[in-house]
């Protein structure tokens, strides 16, 4: 990463800008670093100023504890504040939750996008998802760092044979070391369903976005969150799966982002 800023914690945020014009800030999501959304923000480089970060507690960026889901709102706002004092933001999956968030919480952001944000739409998947809390923070205290990365994968629906692959692979020892950030994006979801009450305090236009590809419950969460917020907007992308093709996404968050969109 070519640059640091602080956090009001003191923490320092690793991020990196591309190209220029209205800023747009981009968020991963669970056991990923600014690499993932790197291709997305070269898609976007020719019409905007996106910033790429690292968050806390992964890649060059550093960690403060406790965490809350406060000081990652805070990150936000010091890179908007590299950013020239606003900036739109996207975030994708768990980083959709963030994104959110931080537009409820008030951050200077004109709109906002987000990409199949995890929310339940089941009781079922609610429960799982408490189950999912109470055995990721039983394995992250312990330190069992490998079986707090299978739980995760479990959660996503990866098959058994697919974990134990993963587990002998290269990029075992990258996602270890991820694993405590599991908890953040953990938190960021609170109890796993849609937060109607908050987002309807959102008064800035919010795209929310899934992939036609996609299991259905996801496009049911997507446009769950798009008809909480006032001024929500959902978009199916066909053929698309929680894996989108940044070249597909890129004409779409340009469209809305752009100051005549």
């Amino acid at each position: 990463m070519e640059k640091k800023t602080l956090s009001r914690d003191g923490t320092p945020v690793a991020y990196e800008r591309f190209g220029q014009g209205p800023a747009v800030v981009l968020v991963s999501g669970a056991m990923s670093t600014s690499a993932t959304v790197v291709p997305l923000a070269a898609a976007l480089s020719d019409r905007f100023g996106v910033i790429v970060y690292d968050r806390r507690g992964r890649g060059e960026s550093g960690d403060t504890a406790p965490y809350a889901v406060a000081r990652e709102v805070e990150d936000l706002a010091a890179l908007i504040e590299v950013a020239g004092g606003e900036a739109s933001l996207y975030g994708i999956s768990s980083g959709g939750a963030l994104v959110l968030e931080a537009v409820a919480s008030g951050l200077p952001v004109p709109r906002a996008a987000v990409y199949e944000v995890p929310f339940a739409m089941s009781g079922d998947a609610g429960k799982e998802r408490t189950e999912y809390t109470a055995n990721l923070t039983e394995a992250l205290r312990e330190d069992r760092r490998g079986d707090a990365v299978e739980l995760f994968l479990r959660l996503t629906g990866l098959a058994e044979e697919m974990i134990r692959g993963a587990r002998q692979s290269p990029m075992w020892a990258a996602m270890e070391a991820l694993a405590p950030s599991l908890a953040y994006d953990d938190a960021l979801l609170g109890d796993g369903t849609v937060p109607r009450a908050r987002l309807a305090t959102i008064g800035v236009p919010v795209l929310s976005v899934a992939g036609s590809a996609s299991p259905a419950w996801m496009g049911e969460a997507a446009r769950a969150v798009a008809d909480a917020v006032p001024q929500g907007t959902y978009r199916s992308l066909a053929d698309q799966t929680h894996r989108v093709d940044p070249q597909v996404l890129a004409p779409v968050l340009a469209e809305f982002f752009s100051p005549a969109g």
